[in-house]
């Protein structure tokens, strides 16, 4: 028996979904507008996570030009059947976005879990958070969540269940649609991301409801059919921890997903946040795991807590992972080259606007800034700790005149904070500015000899970001602090947490130049 952490994937694992193959356990989670999309993980213990792959990873696979923050790849379900694996998705526009492509839910199959990924067949159902299950007879259901029809909604923000029958042979929905669930609480908005399982002949439908934040919760409800009708649980919700007010540090869990060990054990994956100030949370929403049993029919979440637990008792030894190949810690000290799986970039493939170089990346200035919704210069990785140092160290060389790079910590467009150089004549222009609501404040602004540009990032402490410019010396001249409440999702609405990265930029001139970043560090204190 090993006691481990939770949670078991820091930082932005929103939305996990979980399936059991033999041995191994394969996880899928949220990643929205940033490329390649949809990590897969697989783990023999649930403690220990390796991305191999992703679901979306080649380009034309989706287009994503125009999505803003927040919007594009929610809330995806694995699943094993007949010998393949199954990923259901939506790729979502949100209103004001400015998009052309196909948008909606969609399916996708593979024969091995790392890939390649089919292209995406796209389903004829609305709503969100698809989810996929099969019968005892190999019948394949899908289903999701809707807003309910003005006309019909009892409730504000009221959403419905839906199932209905999908044909492989045809890649198409079949047969009518059935509304099976409308959430356990009345009143309670957002009855989404259902996941349909058969387990002992009874259909359970597991569900989130209360939107995902501080009112988050996990229903559940059974039939003896796909399509219903269903019969809620009394214990509804079977597990929040709204009820627990603002003083716990561990807030909003829900989107749960279950899954059975080879043991017969019974585990949830789920989401939820760290928040120590008991209201924000910038490292995201993360993966979190808990123990599952059954009584009278109905999985008990937890037991004997009832809430999510800091640490969790497996019932088998737990192997230490290989160096450099899992997630999330084992790799997290130290440089990150460009071939490691964390890189992801809005919008695009981080090969698409950038190139490996010697440990490190070449990055092609690019007109569009981090406020634009078009594809701009900018790679980085999750933030997964609350105290941790991350640097990128740049070679400007062949930056132009009036082109920018550097250090960023980006939630969206609208909400970012950079320290960057601009070439000028007089030198390199080394400013701070963060971006509030739409609104750029510069708050320090000085002039560096060419010779002197060495690292620039951020020492983050807690909820403290001191943006920080590390001379050739090492020596480090803290520049200006901001506060990671402005820059999460209780402050700018998104569903993310943060990003640190390096970009590049012309802010809408034509390129000419290109930055280096000769090395990028990521170090937990």
């Amino acid at each position: 028996m090993t006691t481990i952490a939770n949670p078991v994937l820091p930082g932005c694992y929103p939305d996990p979904s979980v399936c059991r193959v033999g041995e191994w356990f394969y996880l899928v989670s949220s990643t929205f507008e940033y490329l390649p999309g949809l990590p897969v993980m697989r783990s023999r213990d649930l403690a220990n996570w390796e991305t191999i792959g992703h679901v979306i990873d080649r380009p034309g696979m989706l287009d994503l030009d125009g999505i803003g923050s927040s919007g594009g790849l929610y809330a995806a379900t694995i699943r094993f059947h007949a010998g393949r694996f199954w990923v259901v998705c939506t790729l979502v526009a949100r209103e004001g976005d400015a998009v052309g492509a196909p948008r909606g839910n969609f399916l996708v199959t593979a024969a091995d879990a790392s890939g390649p990924w089919s292209d995406p067949v796209w389903l004829d159902a609305d709503g969100i958070d698809p989810s996929i299950a099969f019968d005892e007879e190999g019948r394949v259901w899908l289903h999701g969540t809707r807003l309910a029809p003005e006309a019909e909604a009892e409730w504000f923000h009221q959403t419905q269940v839906w199932v209905r029958e999908y044909s492989p042979s045809q890649q198409r929905l079949i047969g009518d649609e059935h509304i099976v669930w409308t959430g356990a609480v009345r009143g309670a908005v957002w009855a989404e991301g259902p996941h349909l399982q058969l387990i002992d002949s009874t259909w359970y439908l597991l569900a989130a409801e209360g939107g995902t934040e501080f009112h988050h919760a996990v229903s559940i409800a059974r039939s003896t059919s796909p399509t219903g009708p269903f019969e809620g649980n009394r214990a509804n919700p079977i597990l929040t921890h709204r009820h627990l007010g603002r003083g716990v540090d561990v807030i909003g869990p829900g989107h749960a997903d279950l899954v059975q060990a080879a043991d017969g054990s019974w585990w949830a994956l789920l989401l939820a946040m760290r928040a120590p100030d008991g209201r924000h949370y910038p490292l995201g929403r993360e993966t979190f795991v808990l123990p599952v049993t059954w009584e009278d029919g109905w999985p008990v979440f937890a037991p004997g807590e009832g809430c999510v637990p800091a640490t969790v008792a497996l019932p088998w030894d737990v192997t230490p992972a290989p160096a450099g190949t899992w997630q999330p810690d084992a790799r997290a000290a130290g440089a990150i080259e460009p071939g490691d799986v964390r890189w992801t970039t809005p919008r695009a493939l981080p090969a698409e606007v950038a190139r490996a170089d010697a440990g490190g990346w070449v990055l092609p200035v690019s007109r569009a800034t981090l406020a634009d919704t078009s594809t701009s210069t900018f790679v980085g990785v999750r933030q997964q700790h609350f105290d941790v140092d991350a640097f990128v160290a740049l070679d400007l060389a062949d930056l132009a005149e009036g082109e920018t790079a550097g250090f960023a910590i980006r939630q969206s467009e609208r909400d970012h904070a950079t320290v960057g150089f601009t070439r000028t004549r007089e030198g390199f222009r080394l400013a701070v500015t963060q971006r509030r609501a739409g609104a750029d404040e510069v708050l320090h602004e000085s002039i560096v000899d060419p010779g002197s540009v060495g690292s620039v990032g951020v020492r983050a402490r807690g909820y403290a970001y001191v943006l920080t410019h590390e001379d050739v010396r090492g020596e480090a001249h803290p520049l200006a602090e901001i506060s990671a409440r402005e820059l999460d999702a209780v402050a700018t609405g998104g569903f993310l947490g943060v990003w640190f990265g390096v970009y590049a930029t012309s802010h809408g001139a034509e390129p000419r130049g290109a930055a280096r970043a000769t090395r990028f560090t990521y170090l937990p204190v």
